[in-house]
């Protein structure tokens, strides 16, 4: 069965670092490119980073440039996102997805209605 589960969710303090993870079951990772997202209370989901399937190529928000950086490990099927320098306005649920064109490139942020499979995410707070 295809799945995520992100974990690493939490209170922090404005200035911390988070780092999050995406654990996927039931496909081959390393097909695809994956993407973070994240929705905070009253707004749209958005893109926040993306990573290929190759790993060799990413791409961020603008709002996270600098201070994010996704990364994958397809040996432990797994793909994070580091946080760093957390703002208050970072505060939001965070979800990964999955890209469903076989060994995309994640030439840009593909929007929500763009991927297939989410996890059920796992929250942030930021704290100022």
């Amino acid at each position: 069965q295809l799945q995520f589960v992100e974990s690493g969710g939490g209170l922090v303090q404005s200035g911390g670092s988070l780092r999050l993870s995406c654990a996927a079951g039931g496909f081959t990772l390393d097909y695809y490119a994956i993407g973070w997202f994240r929705q905070a209370p009253g707004k749209e989901r958005e893109g926040v980073a993306c990573i290929s399937s190759s790993g060799g190529s990413t791409n961020y928000a603008d709002s996270v440039k600098g201070r994010f950086t996704i990364s994958r490990d397809d040996a432990r099927n797994t793909v994070y996102l580091q946080m760093n320098s957390l703002k208050p306005e970072d505060t939001a649920h965070y979800y990964c997805a999955r890209d469903p064109r076989p060994h995309s490139y994640c030439s840009r942020l593909r929007g929500p209605a763009g991927m297939d499979y989410w996890g059920k995410g796992t929250p942030v707070t930021v704290s100022s």
